[in-house]
């Protein structure tokens, strides 16, 4: 068959695609750990992440999930943290660990063929942790430097107000970091904390690149034979205190040009049956560069250079925010139009070319996060943390392809209140 390079070849809708999530290994260490892994590479390089309840949401003092993180690997009972960071880089290899508001995340990047030496390495950071009295206190003093640098920002200070307002500021997710509360902190708080959340009887293992049954063994022998007590995590509980003012206008410099404009709500997590639908409809309205907001507030009014609205779901619940900075004589204005557009999609169904639009955007997207390991274990990893099968992605597919205008616009009624939302500038 000659190819006809006349013709211009058939465009296909992302909707009439199929998407299929490649299917993930399970298998239980000797000591009934669980390691979740898929071979989906073809260089050899290899990801592999513990993730243990060490985020905020344990918290037992204010500032001490970051810190307990950021210094996890600043040396053991075995080794100063200057010979782990040599060690990794003789390797070529990576090694971050981060704690978000529910989770703590140690994740190894690394050739594959080097997973039987670093391995070890890795056993004992999280197991033998020292947290070094002279590295926390460089840690404070970064902290404490970062902070007021940060603090400084317009942006920074109405992200943390957000949250604050919309949680409560003595709440994990609305709770942010104060210079009094870092310099608060012990050497006793961090391994207290340590030993209580970063136990391995509650970590979850996951692994992704070129890998085999090789490596699920490397992992067997080296994490698979260390004994230990099972430890339960105690069940906090807190409930949001959101704040009954709604408007709030920070001057945090009187010589400031740009203010930062947060609008938000609280807004359920992926449980929820309106979670999916919302994420179809927050694309639409702000989640890309074509959304309602960029188009009305940046192309045609001028007044920013980007305008988004993000829906952030936790394990525990999940808010919905708008976000953008514009001129300090304008921001007044840019409120106005973004509930204007909120008025709008609760009044008028969207046409369908935009829906159609917003559809292939999203599941283009999908295309995408199924095209490399290391994504489709960040798609994995969300679904077994949450709870979910893989029949919460098909079915997310599913709404994705068929939601129609008219339930949109009903979500946008029930969500787009303008009463529900809090907002928040800071100049």
């Amino acid at each position: 068959m000659i190819l006809d390079r006349k013709a211009s070849p058939a465009i296909h809708d992302a909707v009439t695609f199929d998407y299929k999530l490649p299917p993930i290994n399970k298998n239980v260490l000797d000591n009934g750990l669980p390691l979740y892994w898929l071979d989906a590479g073809v260089q050899d390089v290899v990801q592999v992440d513990w993730i243990f309840p060490a985020g905020l949401w344990y918290e037992q003092k204010p500032a001490v999930a970051h810190a307990t993180a950021g210094l996890l690997k600043n040396g053991t009972s075995k080794h100063t943290s200057e010979q782990i960071h040599e060690a990794l880089e003789f390797y070529g290899a990576q090694l971050k660990v981060a704690a978000g508001n529910d989770n703590a995340t140690v994740t190894l990047y690394s050739l594959t063929k080097h997973l039987p030496a670093l391995l070890p390495m890795v056993l004992e950071i999280i197991t033998e942790a020292a947290f070094p009295e002279a590295e926390v206190e460089i840690h404070k003093q970064n902290a404490i430097q970062r902070l007021l640098v940060n603090l400084r920002q317009c942006e920074f200070v109405a992200n943390q107000k957000i949250d604050a307002l919309l949680y409560g500021a003595d709440h994990p997710y609305g709770r942010y970091s104060k210079k009094e509360t870092i310099e608060a902190l012990t050497r006793e708080d961090l391994v207290t904390f340590y030993h209580n959340q970063y136990d391995l009887s509650n970590v979850r293992m996951f692994m992704a690149g070129k890998v085999s049954e090789k490596d699920v063994k490397c992992i067997n022998d080296i994490f698979g034979k260390t004994t230990f007590p099972k430890k339960e995590i105690k069940q906090l509980l807190f409930t949001p205190e959101t704040a009954a003012e709604k408007i709030h206008r920070i001057n945090n410099d009187p010589n400031g040009v740009q203010g930062a404009v947060r609008i938000g709500r609280l807004f359920p997590n992926r449980h929820h049956p309106d979670y999916s639908p919302m994420v179809v409809l927050n694309t639409l309205f702000g989640g890309y560069f074509g959304s309602r907001l960029m188009s009305n507030i940046r192309e045609d009014k001028g007044y920013t250079y980007g305008i988004y609205s993000s829906i952030s779901p936790e394990l525990n619940g999940g808010s919905m925010i708008i976000h953008t900075e514009t001129g300090r004589d304008v921001v007044e204005n840019a409120i106005k139009e973004i509930y204007h557009e909120m008025e709008t999609l609760c009044n008028e169904v969207a046409p369908d070319d935009e829906l159609l639009l917003v559809k292939n955007y999203l599941l283009g997207g999908l295309l995408g996060d199924l095209d490399g390991p290391f994504s489709i274990l960040q798609r994995w990893r969300t679904l077994i943390l949450n709870g979910f099968t893989e029949d919460y992605f098909n079915n997310n597919i599913q709404i994705y392809k068929t939601i129609t205008a008219k339930e949109l616009q009903t979500l946008a009624q029930r969500y787009f209140g303008k009463a529900d939302f809090h907002e928040v500038v800071v100049i």
